[in-house]
């Protein structure tokens, strides 16, 4: 079915390539209407289907590609004084994460961050989150070189400044999406094959942006009220994933 358009890259049925624009879909509709959790939904869904070499990278431009379209579809909400910092920090962790070799303990990672997060959504977010703004995008750019979704992280780097739904679902897709094309640029840098993936990314964006539209229009029907519970709940959900993953390896 999918011959006359493209070449499927090798190690991906057309059963899977289907899984990915579902995936795809359902993710960016997630993360228009809640703000975060599309870019989780996706990466466990890659990790499923794809070879693992081609994970993270992939994902990256995928999610590049996401943000890119809802921080466009939004840049008037953008909150503009959140970026400068972040935006230093994260290309010194992508630096870093691309050129050092270093085995990370995942499961350790992954508690660590749960916990993290689960803390910051019942308590107060810590000063640095927006004191030190450039800690928070080099910490969070230096893991999703190795992890992928940072984006629960980054969401809470966007909630301690206390903006509304649609500044905030703005100024996380801006953010994430600087974060996602460092990490491709690195990626790149270090040798990865993209044109191998060129149709099934090209398909995944276009896909997601579809689901981008569907979820901003979910986001202009929900209260703010209803928007911060919504948010909350799913940051903790992910969390507890994040630590049982943890815990299992």
């Amino acid at each position: 079915m999918l011959d006359g358009l493209f070449q499927l890259p090798e190690g991906l049925s057309e059963l899977a390539f289907w899984a990915l624009m579902g995936a795809s879909f359902i993710g960016s509709f997630i993360t228009a209407a809640l703000g975060i959790g599309g870019g989780a939904l996706v990466l466990v869904v890659m990790a499923s289907v794809m070879p693992p070499a081609a994970i993270i990278p992939v994902h990256g431009m995928v999610q590049f590609g996401s943000n890119a379209g809802r921080a466009a579809m939004l840049v008037r909400f953008v909150h503009k004084p959140a970026l400068p910092g972040f935006l230093l920090g994260s290309v010194i962790g992508s630096a870093i994460g691309g050129v050092v070799v270093i085995d990370l303990p995942p499961s350790l990672v992954q508690i660590g961050l749960g916990l993290f997060i689960i803390w910051s959504v019942l308590a107060k977010p810590p000063a640095w989150l927006t004191s030190q703004p450039w800690l928070a995008g080099g910490i969070s750019s230096f893991l999703t070189m190795f992890f992928g979704a940072t984006g629960v992280f980054v969401a809470n780097f966007t909630k301690s400044f206390r903006l509304d739904r649609h500044a905030h679902v703005a100024t996380h897709a801006t953010l994430m999406t600087a974060q996602h094309l460092l990490k491709v640029l690195v990626f790149g840098f270090l040798g990865f094959a993209f044109g191998a993936w060129a149709g099934v990314i090209v398909a995944m964006i276009a896909v997601g942006l579809l689901g981008t539209y569907a979820g901003g229009l979910m986001l202009n029907r929900m209260s703010e009220r209803n928007f911060k519970i919504a948010l909350d709940a799913l940051l903790i959900l992910i969390s507890l994933r994040l630590i049982y993953q943890g815990i299992m390896g």
